[in-house]
């Protein structure tokens, strides 16, 4: 399948990894090719980010998942289920945080523990790029780019997808707006930028 990407979403999945060692990450996930993405030169999806503008809100975007990592990957749909049960997730952070430290239920990125090198896909990761790959296909687009990765982004239903749609990046956002970009067919493009 990684034949069919772009250059740019190649860059990205090579971005996203960059990401995760320098977080100490135990594997590249979902969070990190956000990260990615929002760190890119001009791109169809930089394009559809600044469009929607986020492109002057990446602070923001990493702040809000920053603080979904101290919630243990909590989003705050499932923080507010927890609620209706009694259980109150910023007391437990702030408890936890008070005896272990700050970010103690971050997962662990403290970056020690994993040696420098290649991380594994995480799950979250491996969906992303799967759900890219279908992106493409009901779009009838040649190729897999950044615009595909970012739109598998808005689809799924974790913080990842919580955070763009608090910025305003939802599907049916970044399907306008990326449509609007392409002024014609789409089955022949991106052909030759396959590169």
């Amino acid at each position: 399948m990684f034949e069919r990407f772009t250059k740019d979403a190649r860059d990205v999945v090579r971005g996203a990894a960059e990401h995760a060692e320098r977080a100490g990450a135990p594997a590249v996930d979902a969070e990190h090719l956000l990260l990615a993405l929002l760190g890119r030169g001009p791109s169809r999806a930089s394009f559809a980010l600044a469009a929607l503008g986020v492109a002057d809100r990446g602070d923001s975007v990493r702040d809000a998942l920053d603080e979904a990592r101290r919630r243990a990957g909590l989003s705050r749909a499932d923080a507010d289920a927890l609620a209706g049960l009694g259980i109150d997730v910023s007391e437990i952070v702030a408890r936890v945080e008070e005896v272990h430290g700050a970010g103690a239920m971050s997962g662990g990125r403290t970056g020690r523990g994993r040696s420098p090198g290649r991380r594994p896909f995480g799950r979250g990761a491996k969906d992303v790029i799967e759900k890219s790959l279908r992106m493409a296909l009901a779009r009838k687009d040649r190729h897999i780019g950044d615009e595909h990765l970012l739109l598998a982004l808005t689809v799924r239903t974790d913080v990842v997808a919580e955070v763009l749609a608090d910025h305003g990046v939802t599907h049916a956002s970044l399907t306008r707006v990326l449509g609007e970009g392409e002024g014609g067919g789409r089955g022949g493009r991106g052909a030759a930028k396959a590169g």
